[in-house]
């Protein structure tokens, strides 16, 4: 019996993609200094594509084991997971003098769960696109909201 078959090495290497990709996404929050970063985002990525490496493993399991009464699909792992990462999101949002903390973040935790789950499917150039996507989208729109929105911020953290 080997210890370590070549479906396990691809279940490894899915996790590490995973975890690789939340961290990126977590890496610019780090550079932008807030508190969900690179640890963070890499294990919400990483528990994810678990979950759903595990949810299309049991899919597996009982499609052999057919039986009659059994209802099993994997897809609601992946609704589970959109969930209960939702509720976490749910408790980062703040509001606080007028303005809203913490909203980001959620977005970006709730997204790292679906590059996770997306990776945990398979789609492993869907879940690099939607990555690097996320990127631009964090720390490139943030330049085009200082550049043209700049003065609403400012007053905004003025008044706090």
């Amino acid at each position: 019996m080997d210890i370590v078959t070549s479906s396990q090495i691809e279940i490894f290497l899915k996790l590490f993609l995973a975890a690789f990709l939340g961290a990126l996404i977590g890496l610019e929050r780090e550079y932008k200094r807030k508190e969900a970063g690179f640890r963070t985002y890499s294990l919400v990525s990483l528990g994810a594509a678990l979950f759903t490496i595990a949810g299309f493993k049991a899919f597996s399991f009982f499609s052999e084991q057919v039986k009659a009464g059994i209802s099993f699909d994997p897809t609601r792992v992946i609704g589970s997971i959109a969930i209960g990462v939702g509720f976490i999101g749910a408790g980062l949002i703040i509001y606080r003098q007028s303005h809203i903390e913490g909203l980001t973040t959620a977005a970006g935790l709730w997204l790292a769960a679906g590059i996770g789950a997306t990776v945990g499917s398979q789609l492993y150039f869907t879940a690099i696109f939607a990555t690097l996507l996320a990127i631009g989208i964090l720390s490139g729109l943030r330049i085009i909201e200082e550049k043209y929105f700049g003065k609403k911020f400012k007053e905004i953290e003025e008044k706090s």
